[in-house]
C-alpha cells in the first residue's frame, strides 16, 4: 500500500489538511506501507516557499513521517507537457480562448441552461464547435480543453457505456453531459489539476488515495484520463469534510483554525487527533 498527502503550498494548513494527511498515514504504516508526500505547486503565481517550509513543519509537528526526497509538481512541468502532446496527437484536445466571463455569458442565452459540473459550469463546447483542425496539428501554447465526446468514444467502456473503479461507476453519459471538456492546460500554469494529478500518482506508485468528499465528482475525470494513458487507477477514498461551527467547509484563509495557530496555542498533537476523532498512533 502506498498513500500520498498532496498540499498546494498557497496559505497554512488547517484542521482539514491534518485530518486528510493524518488518514493517509495511519492507512500506509498500519498496513506495512509507504506515505508520501507530494507538494502540488503547479501554481506558481500563488505558490510560496514559505508555505512549502511550513508544511513540512506542520506534518512533522504531528507526528507524520514521510518518505524522502518529496515529489514537487514545478519540477515536473515538462512531463506534463509531454503527456498532452499524446492527447493532442491523439486529436483529442482543442485550444480554448474563452474567459470565465465569455463561459457565463454562453450559459446565460435563453436558448442555454446553465450547469454545474466538478469544474463548476459545464462548458458550451463554444471554442470545440468553431476550432476544427487538422489532427496532428502543432499544439498551440494556449488553454487546452478535452474533448470529452471525442474522448469517451475513444476509451473502453463496458456494454453499459460503463467504467468501474472500485465504488466509482463512470458512464460515457454523465461525462459528456454533466462534466463536459474540461480544461487540461491552462494558459498560466501550463497543466490543470486533472491531468498532473492523475499523472503524479501513477508516477508515485499511489495504490489508495484518501481525499476529501469534495473530490468525489472528479474522480470520473481522473479514473477516465488514467484509461485513456494507460494508467493504473488507485483505490479511491472520500473522507467527510472537516467543516466549522457553523458547518463550512474550512479554507486556507480560515487562520483561526490554521495548524500552526493551534501549536502556537499549546495544543499538542494528541489533541489535534482528539478533536478531529481520529485514534492516536
Amino acid at each position: 500500500m502506498i498513500t500520498r498527502f498532496a498540499p498546494s503550498p498557497t496559505g497554512p494548513l488547517h484542521l482539514g489538511h491534518a485530518y486528510s494527511a493524518i488518514l493517509a498515514h495511519d492507512m500506509a504504516k498500519k498496513a506495512g506501507g509507504q506515505f508520501l508526500l507530494r507538494i502540488e505547486d503547479i501554481d506558481q503565481s500563488r505558490s510560496r516557499r514559505q508555505w512549502e517550509d511550513q508544511i513540512y513543519r506542520d506534518l512533522d509537528w504531528l507526528g507524520l513521517d514521510w518518505e524522502r526526497p518529496v515529489m514537487r509538481q514545478s519540477e515536473r512541468l515538462q512531463l506534463y507537457r509531454n503527456a498532452l502532446e499524446t492527447l493532442w496527437e491523439r486529436d483529442l484536445l482543442f485550444a480554448c480562448n474563452c474567459t470565465r466571463r465569455d463561459i457565463e455569458a454562453a450559459v446565460s442565452a435563453p436558448q442555454e441552461g446553465a450547469s454545474y459540473g466538478p469544474d463548476g459550469l459545464i462548458y458550451p463546447g463554444t471554442c470545440r464547435i468553431s476550432g476544427a483542425r487538422s489532427p496532428g496539428a502543432p499544439m498551440p501554447d494556449t488553454a487546452l480543453r478535452l474533448n470529452m465526446e471525442r474522448a469517451a468514444t475513444d476509451c473502453h467502456f463496458d456494454e453499459l457505456g460503463a467504467l468501474h473503479a472500485g465504488p466509482h461507476e463512470v458512464t460515457r453519459t454523465a461525462l459528456i453531459e454533466s462534466v463536459g471538456d474540461v480544461v487540461l492546460a491552462r494558459r498560466d500554469m501550463g497543466c490543470s489539476y486533472h491531468l498532473a494529478v492523475v499523472l503524479d500518482d501513477a508516477e508515485q506508485g499511489i495504490t489508495h488515495v484518501t481525499r476529501g468528499a469534495d473530490l468525489f465528482e472528479a474522480t470520473q475525470i481522473h479514473v477516465l484520463l488514467q484509461k485513456l494513458l494507460q494508467l493504473p487507477t488507485p483505490t479511491y477514498w472520500h473522507h467527510d469534510l472537516i467543516r466549522d461551527s457553523e458547518g463550512k467547509r474550512l479554507a486556507k484563509r480560515d487562520d483561526a483554525r490554521a495548524l500552526s495557530t493551534y501549536r502556537d496555542a499549546g495544543v499538542s498533537p494528541a489533541d489535534i487527533r482528539r478533536m478531529l476523532d481520529v485514534p492516536l498512533a
